[in-house]
């Protein structure tokens, strides 16, 4: 899935950026289609049932083939809570491939990266019905591959599920500071201090000394210390040449290599460096530029995606 070169710094852990997830969003619909496609082959089963005790040739056959898709029906339902989670998890995937839509593209050169990525390929055909898998006219039998079907299918929707859970990880778009008042945000602005026009590289967050600095997505701390001009700062490197900053902080908690989970507690707001008083500055980087923050944040404001 992750292309070489791509992976967090001396780590075995791999993250993907909002452009790849958007890539593995498009495949929400296939999956809820396979998911169908599973719930009609379980109702496939009960059907069957119902044949086999009416044309049964015999007494003692209709109660084996009874016996034999009831214990068939019972590996379904266990089955079926994980066909609900995992119809739960497209509807939230699709809910984030909407605002991923919406937003607008980060660089021309990031669009045109994006297309090189994760190769595949191959002729688009329609998903294989599990029924067609059947090898055997003898109900049992043919009830039982269409089982061994639908399981298959849904280990393969897990491992999708598994990748997405993994993309959203690394994407930063949750909050670094809970309770704050947005200030100077991305792009040119009077500087505070001498009131010349500037380039703000990031988002700031007012909020009270003290207050946590949490990590905006999981990934691995590069940077833990002083920086001029930003005071204490930690750096998060998410792969995928995307990194987080984290400014004017009154205390470091993650050092230099540690790997951090999204929202995990990493610092403490203060006003280190060049600033005029308690406060957060946001930045993300890609490649090494500077891009809007609020693009990332956008992302999961209205959704549950943390």
């Amino acid at each position: 899935m992750f292309s070489p070169g791509r992976h967090l710094s001396n780590g075995s852990v791999q993250f993907v950026t909002r452009r790849t997830t958007l890539m593995i969003a498009g495949a929400a619909a296939a999956l809820a289609a396979a998911i169908a496609l599973a719930a009609g082959a379980a109702i496939g089963i009960r059907w069957a049932e119902h044949r086999a005790a009416s044309q049964g040739s015999n007494g003692v056959e209709r109660a084996y083939v009874v016996d034999e898709l009831g214990k068939l029906n019972a590996s379904v339902a266990q089955m079926e809570p994980r066909i609900a989670r995992l119809a739960t998890h497209i509807g939230e995937l699709r809910s984030l491939q909407a605002r991923l839509k919406t937003q607008k593209p980060l660089s021309k050169v990031s669009a045109d990266r994006a297309s090189s990525r994760d190769a595949a390929g191959g002729p688009a055909l329609p998903p294989r019905r599990c029924a067609d898998t059947a090898a055997s006219n003898a109900e049992v039998d043919d009830t039982r591959l269409q089982l061994a079907c639908i399981a298959e299918t849904l280990e393969q929707l897990e491992q999708e599920a598994i990748m997405h859970t993994v993309a959203w990880s690394a994407l930063p778009g949750r909050l670094p500071v809970h309770g704050g008042r947005f200030g100077s945000s991305f792009g040119n602005r009077l500087d505070p201090f001498d009131r010349r026009l500037s380039f703000h590289s990031g988002i700031d967050i007012a909020a009270q000394a003290g207050t946590p600095i949490l990590a905006t997505a999981g990934g691995r701390v590069v940077f833990a210390g002083q920086k001029p001009g930003y005071g204490q700062v930690i750096e998060i490197d998410h792969g995928n040449q995307l990194v987080t900053r984290y400014g004017h902080a009154s205390r470091l908690i993650a050092q230099e290599g540690d790997l951090v989970l999204p929202k995990q507690h990493i610092a403490d707001v203060g006003s280190t460096g060049r600033s005029t008083g308690p406060h957060l500055h946001f930045e993300v980087l890609e490649n090494g530029e500077p891009m809007d923050p609020a693009h990332y944040l956008s992302l999961f404001a209205e959704g549950k995606h943390g």
